[in-house]
């Protein structure tokens, strides 16, 4: 016999506790092999495909797209196993052995996501139908206290009675089937597609009619929030009768002026939310100053020209001006280290990192993204070139994971390609510092002791002021200037 187990939102990691629905994978009724993603979600980190760890066939899925869901908290039920009666020639041989496998595993995979486990099934009561003695109905136990406010979606499961119902009789029955299976009777006068008991409670409380309502749920399914509606309107029904009864008769009045749109709110979640937490925060605990230049730099983007010109076996790929300015900060942080570290506030020490992981600023659909090079510091331009590359593919496409995001200390930020000259950046907590690189444009310069039009660009460094003084980091910011200037110098540390 089929056992209905219920999915919940697992532990995505990194300290992740919610997660907006995207996208569902897979439809009510569909069937579903082992660790395959049914969900599509967006968490404060990254978009991320959930697999479920059941075999079997989807009976109720919990959650719109675009809704938030907290960590635990429902996503779908699998009625797991193959009944006898339950036509699967529509599904590929490999989801039902899966789902055949699940049943003799107990219905799980084990391992899917971090701290999901795969436990026993839920609960389940039995309750008889008066209207089908040779069938039993098993259904999820949902009790007043547990219901929201929230459209209630039961699964249901039809297995044979122990009178001796033929397997044939055997059948899964999902949400929207099961509106015609678990109907309610109003004063005796006909079923009404209603599966939750608490909206026909709610119903004749208020003396609302449920067979006068056209229910906006699946197949015609009445749900809670088209008793609500019901009720409302009967409210202000009411309301304007008893009005019309009181107002004494004189003049008509003349309308009232239109009101003023209502502002819209846009809820702080998802990467939009994370970003705006870990600017505040930032803002709030680091002591942060900035100082800039500015910087001829002419002879970078001639250098830059020069390596993609090349041709023959030696040629490599393009090179860009990200990529260069990404190997003069590596560069630079060895000659600086004060700037790559962070400060553990508990203990009240300044911690220097062995490693450069070079975070860069990427905007995408979705908001700002910080991807990390992971040790750049041994990577030369044509491989943190590669990398940038690579990593900025998959910030616009949404499949950054949340390791592909955290772990930076020290970020690049290239505000240039927005054609602005200079920014005061915000450092990426808990980091120390940030590098912003204005557009490199045409200016007038002295230039060899006489005016002339130069590729100029303007460098600004954000840094802590508890990991260093000014004279370090003015120090680090005129190295990368130089180098900029006159990319000769990179040599010596090459």
């Amino acid at each position: 016999m089929a056992k209905v187990l219920e999915f919940k939102l697992p532990d995505l990691g990194e300290g992740l506790t919610e997660a907006e629905i995207v996208r569902w994978l897979v439809e009510v009724g569909d069937v579903v092999a082992i660790d395959q993603p049914v969900v599509e979600v967006e968490t404060a980190k990254a978009m991320v495909e959930v697999p479920c760890p059941y075999g079997g066939v989807v009976t109720a899925r919990f959650g719109e797209e675009g809704t938030e869901l907290p960590v635990g908290a429902p996503l779908l039920t699998v009625a797991v196993g193959a009944p006898e009666g339950l036509d699967l020639s529509g599904a590929s041989p490999s989801s039902a052995a899966s789902s055949a496998s699940a049943t003799e595993s107990s219905g799980g995979s084990g391992n899917v996501l971090v701290g999901y486990g795969t436990g026993a099934p839920a609960a389940r009561r039995r309750r008889i139908r008066p209207d089908r003695p040779d069938r039993t109905v098993v259904q999820t136990a949902v009790s007043d206290a547990q219901v929201s406010d929230a459209p209630v979606s039961d699964a249901l499961v039809l297995a044979p009675a122990a009178s001796g119902t033929t397997p044939a009789a055997v059948a899964t029955v999902t949400a929207p089937a099961a509106a015609a299976v678990a109907v309610g009777v109003v004063n005796g006068q006909g079923p009404v597609p209603v599966v939750s008991p608490l909206v026909r409670r709610l119903a004749r409380q208020h003396d609302i009619d449920l067979r006068r309502l056209a229910g906006s749920g699946p197949d015609g399914l009445i749900l809670r929030a088209d008793v609500d509606g019901a009720i409302r309107q009967a409210e202000e029904t009411e309301a304007a009768t008893a009005h019309v009864a009181q107002a004494p008769d004189r003049a008509p009045v003349a309308p009232a002026p239109p009101a003023a749109p209502a502002a819209e709110r846009i809820p702080l979640r998802g990467v939009r939310g994370a970003v705006a937490d870990k600017l505040s925060r930032s803002r709030t605990e680091i002591p942060d100053a900035t100082c800039w230049v500015d910087a001829d730099a002419t002879e970078l983007m001639a250098v830059r020209a020069a390596m993609n010109a090349a041709t023959g076996p030696s040629a490599g790929p393009k090179v860009s001006v990200l990529a260069l300015l990404a190997r003069i900060c590596t560069a630079a942080l060895a000659r600086f280290p004060e700037l790559n570290s962070t400060v553990d506030t508990e203990a009240r020490e300044i911690v220097r990192l062995p490693g450069v992981h070079l975070g860069f600023a990427a905007q995408t659909e979705r908001g700002l993204v910080v991807p990390v090079v992971r040790d750049a510091h041994t990577r030369d331009v044509e491989s943190i070139g590669a990398e940038i590359a690579r990593l900025t593919e998959l910030a616009r496409t949404g499949k950054l994971s949340p390791a592909q995001l955290t772990g930076g200390t020290f970020t690049l930020n290239n505000y240039g390609v927005f054609g602005v000259d200079g920014s005061t950046p915000i450092i990426n907590h808990p980091e120390a510092a940030m590098l912003g690189v204005g557009r490199i444009m045409p200016k007038p310069w002295v230039h060899q002791g006489e005016l002339a039009v130069r590729q100029v660009v303007q460098l600004s460094l954000t840094f802590d002021h508890r990991v260093c003084d000014g004279g370090t980091a003015g120090g680090f910011l005129r190295y990368v200037a130089d180098c900029v200037e006159q990319p000769a110098v990179l040599l010596r540390t090459l």
